[in-house]
């Protein structure tokens, strides 16, 4: 058959044809990544067959579409198997199917390097129609002795069906998809992590996550916290979702009747928590500071505010699940915590911030990436502390989506004296890391922690001396409440430093005004006196938090600061600059009006910012009243 239209792969590319099957096999395993309709696919076992079993298999099949599996085929195959054979099954994340199921069949052909899709619907009774019309092909040519295409092939596209989830639209597949197979193919990158939901059957979790986003989504409108209500109220619904369906799955599996019950470690908003309650899990959350919303959840969510200190009072023997959900300095001791509650206790946790026992975590390690680093040093812990430990990888709008759970013990329960041991020596050689200060040794054991079993051998209570939980007030670190005159020195000795880079030669690109060079955040650095470098050091961000907030003079890309020209700022919808308006409040002096050598590039009607004591426009609204204490 004809192709339909090809892509050219990048000259030189080295990664073929090796990486073609592994793009094809992301779009096989993962349609969900570029197809966003999708939930995922279940798949069946790959099996090797010939074109007799083919014809089995592919029972219904038309000779003509029997015809275009084998076109460009050549049986070089010794045994005969000419094909590798398996079935996957759509999952879309609203189901507009009912009862039908949507599946493919996918032939694999190693030469020439061809991957088939014969989909096909399947009704209550196992009845199968295949969509003949969709059937089509992907085949790597290598042409001239020097080219790579990836080509399409149709059986019948002139009658091509779309609906946008199981049926993409040809025109999708041209401009979306087959770019990104070349992608794939040529990067052939392969993930840190595991791929998402791979400890959950993705049916239920589609399922159950529709439900409750349905249920849960007039949040938004009424979020009272200063977060982002979409990021929050959806982020909060998958996880809940994913320890929803894991528990439903450990009861079926356990033959449990009840409902598990929980304890949220730094619950923050509480939403977490209310979700679980609310679907019949007895629970509770607690964190060092109270938000606005928790207000509106009801007495039925249950929410507490203290610190939270690794100690003989923090033990929860009566919760069957102990959670961390981005729980900061606690996501470290959960594992422990939850190991010294009871033998029941299991766990599950979503690092976040990068935090030791007693203190920031140190890398240890240069090829990983960090992040990596940080989630096999919790595994680790988990392990020491005596749980079988699995990592998923959630789909949640973060990009820290891998979570630990631990469902089992690596150990018997009379072994616990032991396991106890074992744990408390581990965290106590975590005290001699680097940059980590305790101030008192005091980690052991007790009757407790064993379980009740006196003969660990091993005394002491406060076995979490040293940690430091986080202020009850959170305090601001956005270089906001820095001095002004260090914010004004910082921000006049890079500005004059890159204006002077470009001062003999006409004023820069532009050739008008100077717009100055440019300089990494590291040499920026060194422009700095130590003790302004040590100011900076104590807020969030540092000095590319001070660059940034600072935006009206500098732009920071890629890691490196540039001075920014108000004249190439694009406005949203390709509008042309407006002058602002004539009421328009001016409570700030520009900075370029007062600094730079040429003043500002924008006339003072184009300005946001006041062009002299005289321009200022102070706001005439009056001010909020306090409110009474």
């Amino acid at each position: 058959m004809p192709k339909v239209f090809d892509i050219t792969f990048p000259a030189e590319s080295k990664t073929l044809p090796e990486g073609f099957w592994s793009a094809v096999d992301v779009w096989i395993k993962k349609p969900h990544v570029i197809n966003k309709r999708l939930c995922g696919v279940k798949e069946t076992e790959s099996r090797n067959v010939d074109r007799e079993a083919l014809g089995l298999f592919a029972n219904g099949l038309s000779d003509k579409a029997l015809d275009f599996v084998s076109s460009g085929h050549t049986d070089t195959h010794e045994n005969g198997k000419e094909w590798s054979y398996n079935v996957r099954t759509f999952i879309p994340k609203v189901n507009c199917y009912g009862s039908k199921l949507h599946k493919e069949a996918i032939l694999k052909c190693k030469d020439p390097p061809q991957v088939t899709f014969l989909p096909f619907e399947e009704d209550e009774d196992g009845r199968v129609s295949y969509k003949e019309s969709n059937i089509h092909q992907f085949r790597l040519t290598f042409q001239d002795s020097e080219t790579w295409f990836l080509e399409f092939h149709g059986l019948s596209t002139d009658e091509w069906f779309s609906d946008g989830v199981a049926y993409p639209k040809l025109h999708w597949l041209r401009s979306d998809l087959l770019p990104k197979l070349v992608r794939w193919a040529t990067e052939c990158t392969t993930s840190e992590f595991k791929s998402t939901l791979s400890l959950l059957p993705l049916e239920k979790y589609s399922v159950k996550y529709q439900q409750l986003k349905d249920k849960y989504k007039a949040l938004v409108k009424v979020w009272p916290e200063v977060t982002d209500p979409e990021k929050f109220v959806y982020e909060d619904v998958a996880i809940a979702t994913y320890l929803l369906v894991l528990w439903s799955e450990e009861r079926r599996e356990k033959d449990l009747s009840d409902p598990q019950s929980f304890v949220d470690l730094g619950c923050g908003n509480g939403l977490l928590v209310h979700i679980l309650i609310n679907e019949g899990h007895p629970g509770k959350g607690i964190d060092v500071r109270r938000r606005k919303i928790w207000d509106m959840y009801g007495p039925q969510t249950v929410l507490e505010e203290k610190a939270i200190t690794p100690s003989e009072s923090f033990l929860f023997p009566d919760a069957d699940w102990l959670i961390g959900n981005h729980s900061d300095e606690l996501t470290p001791w959960i594992p422990v915590i939850a190991a010294r509650s009871s033998y029941c206790c299991r766990f599950f946790v979503l690092p976040c911030c990068f935090f030791d026992f007693y203190g920031k975590y140190q890398r240890r390690q240069c090829k990983k990436s960090q992040y990596k680093e940080y989630i096999d040093f919790v595994c680790e812990v988990s392990q020491v502390s005596g749980f079988s430990t699995e990592e998923d990888c959630l789909r949640i709008p973060s990009t820290k989506r891998v979570c630990l759970v631990g469902k089992s013990r690596n150990y018997s329960e009379p072994d616990a004296a032991e396991a106890e041991r074992r744990r408390a020596r581990y965290i106590q050689s975590r005290q001699n890391a680097p940059g980590v200060t305790v101030h008192r040794s005091d980690i052991g054991s007790d009757e407790h922690r064993c379980h009740g079993n006196t003969s660990c051998g091993i005394q002491g209570s406060q076995w979490g001396a040293g940690f430091q939980p986080r202020e009850k007030v959170e305090i601001v670190r956005n270089c906001a409440s820095l001095p002004r005159d260090l914010v004004e020195g910082v921000v006049l000795r890079v500005a004059h430093a890159l204006l002077g880079m470009t001062a003999g030669d006409g004023g820069g690109p532009g050739g008008d005004w100077n717009r100055g060079g440019s300089l990494s955040v590291s040499e920026v650095v060194s422009l700095l006196k130590q003790e302004t470098l040590q100011s900076l050091k104590k807020e969030c961000g540092g000095l590319q938090t001070l660059l940034k907030n600072n935006h009206q003079v500098f732009r920071v890309e890629g890691g490196r600061v540039f001075i920014r020209d108000g004249r190439d700022m694009k406005p949203s919808r390709d509008m042309k600059r407006r002058p602002v308006a004539p009421g328009a409040v001016k409570t700030r002096l520009c900075w370029f009006h007062t600094h730079h050598p040429q003043g500002c590039p924008l006339k003072v009607e184009q300005c946001a910012f006041a062009h002299g004591a005289d321009d200022l426009r102070p706001s005439t609204r009056p001010l909020k009243k306090l409110k009474d204490c």
